[in-house]
């Protein structure tokens, strides 16, 4: 059996994320969004031979329409990448980004690559949260037991909110406060590490000259975060999930559209192209609980990375704890005990926004620059799964 090497990520990227609908990337082809990411991948890897690149493996919660027929292959062709460069796509919902960086990371740990992409797209502007189509087996309305795969996740939180006594006043003060961070984060210059301007064509129809007219702008940060957020406005919020809940549009994450990637090598390539690592690939958890209160999966899944990784709770100093809701984000906070001041400290998918199957690598470029920048050994990310699942992923900072 080949012996395992480590994995390497040198470079990790991310697009600034738009709201969906009538946001800035609504109206950009997500195949278009992740080659544009892919591209900037390369540029800023000089040194590196594409034709040395084994695979891009690319996280999206709803491959279909323009998302769909391998939305991996077709990105990575639509950005330049040799034609010996494979593609596919991987879907985990929530943690389907993450998921591609495990998979591309353990290719290089057994040997079978060197140099691998890793990514997630997802444009919920052009694919809706369920897809355009979504049918559930009639099975599962014969029985109790798995009812809740047909639960909308917002009712899920709701469970979660009044399983583990999650106040709305709690859950307003902590979409406030992610609010508040990303805009000191935008302020401080803190995401200028992780992400680049997206390049937009705008085209209209010119009903005088019968030609499509051209124009351009460019995305440079993120829409999400609101000046205007405050704890008068959120509690005027009507909850939109049960008529006497507290999960509102105003303390669950924005639906949004972006795109993240991150190279990822082995030691032999680090050497043979000259490449500086930001960070090793240390380990990856998934772990399953009820549907009906899938918010609460990373409970789960957080206490077997670290068991993976060697290490404890206390050693990790930076983690993105992906925010679907406030209420689900506050149960796996308090059932673990973990620190508030290491989670989520430049604001997370309330204020940022939460591209489904993009965030786990967005969330992964934002774990691993801030603990660059902090000096911290070790970064986290981790999140909620859509049908009862949590996923965890942790990195150590070279």
């Amino acid at each position: 059996m080949t012996n395992i090497q480590q994995a390497y990520i040198v470079s990790a990227i991310r697009t600034p994320i738009g709201k969906s609908g009538r946001g800035s990337l609504s109206k950009m082809r997500p195949d278009e969004l992740l080659a544009q990411t892919l591209k900037q991948l390369i540029v800023m890897n000089p040194t590196l031979d594409p034709q040395a690149i084994e695979d891009v493996i690319v996280g999206c919660a709803m491959p279909e329409g323009p998302q769909g027929l391998n939305v991996a292959r077709i990105s990575a062709l639509l950005a330049g990448l040799p034609q010996s460069v494979g593609g596919v796509t991987v879907n985990r919902f929530c943690s389907s980004g993450l998921n591609a960086i495990a998979m591309a990371a353990d290719r290089i740990r057994v040997g079978e690559a060197d140099v691998m992409i890793a990514a997630g797209t997802e444009s919920m502007s052009m694919v809706p949260m369920t897809g355009n189509s979504p049918s559930f087996s009639p099975e599962i309305f014969m029985s109790d037991e798995n009812i809740g795969i047909a639960y909308g996740m917002g009712l899920t939180a709701e469970k979660v909110a009044q399983q583990w006594k999650v106040s709305r006043t709690d859950q307003d003060q902590f979409a406030l406060l992610s609010h508040q961070k990303a805009l000191l984060a935008q302020a401080n210059g803190d995401f200028k590490d992780e992400t680049f301007a997206v390049n937009i064509t705008h085209r209209a129809m010119n009903l005088d000259s019968g030609v499509v007219d051209l124009s351009f702008s460019q995305l440079a940060k993120d829409d999400g975060p609101r000046i205007d957020t405050t704890m008068e406005g959120l509690a005027k919020l009507k909850p939109v999930f049960a008529m006497k809940g507290s999960v509102t549009a105003g303390n669950s994450s924005q639906t949004s559209d972006g795109a993240g990637a991150l190279l990822i090598v082995s030691e032999r390539a680090l050497k043979q192209f000259n490449l500086k690592p930001l960070a090793r690939f240390v380990s990856f958890a998934v772990k399953g609980v009820p549907p009906e209160i899938m918010g609460i999966g990373p409970k789960e899944a957080i206490p077997v990375a670290l068991k993976l990784a060697g290490i404890r709770l206390e050693d990790v100093g930076w983690i993105e704890l992906n925010e679907a809701f406030a209420a689900q984000s506050l149960a796996v906070i308090r059932d673990l005990n973990m620190n508030p001041d290491r989670i989520n400290p430049l604001g997370g998918a309330i204020a940022l926004g939460h591209p489904l199957g993009a965030t786990g690598a967005i969330r992964s470029a934002t774990a691993i620059h801030g603990m660059h920048r902090k000096q911290l050994k070790y970064a986290m990310v981790t999140m909620c799964v859509g049908t009862g699942m949590g996923a965890a992923g942790i990195f150590e900072r070279c």
